[in-house]
């Protein structure tokens, strides 16, 4: 038996496939399900990752950065549905270095709340892509 699993934005469906495993970190801390889990709805953290393990033998896990949104679990079904997410292997990491940097001037100049948002986001993205930071 294998989870379905949906990845979803406002914009539409960002991944969608059968897993074994899916990895989230929500406010409450991260949380992995396996195929027969309890039924879980959690709120995704900022700027945080979502890993998911394909139930095809040799198929490499998927990757995606998230902006928030909402995790849950039921028969069986994963659903993330996130304000903004983007696959790690969808990621232009010299871009985003770049975005994450003027984040940061942005956020040293006193920017609010939305700016540290960003910041999150972008570090998020740069861990999806296998960058560092």
């Amino acid at each position: 038996m294998t989870l379905r699993v949906e990845l979803v934005i406002p914009d539409g469906e960002v991944w969608a496939g059968t897993a074994e495993l899916v990895v989230a970190k929500t406010t409450e801390g991260d949380i992995g399900v396996l195929t027969n889990h309890a039924p879980v709805i959690g709120i995704l953290a900022e700027g945080s990752l979502v890993q998911i393990r394909p139930d095809q033998p040799g198929e490499p896990d998927v990757y995606a950065a998230v902006s928030g949104g909402f995790f849950s679990i039921a028969d069986n079904r994963v659903s993330v549905l996130a304000r903004q997410a983007r696959l790690g292997r969808d990621v232009d990491a010299g871009a985003t270095q770049q975005a994450l940097d003027e984040a940061l001037q942005r956020a040293d100049q006193g920017h609010g709340a939305e700016e540290q948002a960003d910041v999150k986001y972008y570090r998020a993205l740069l861990r999806a892509a296998g960058g560092s930071s």
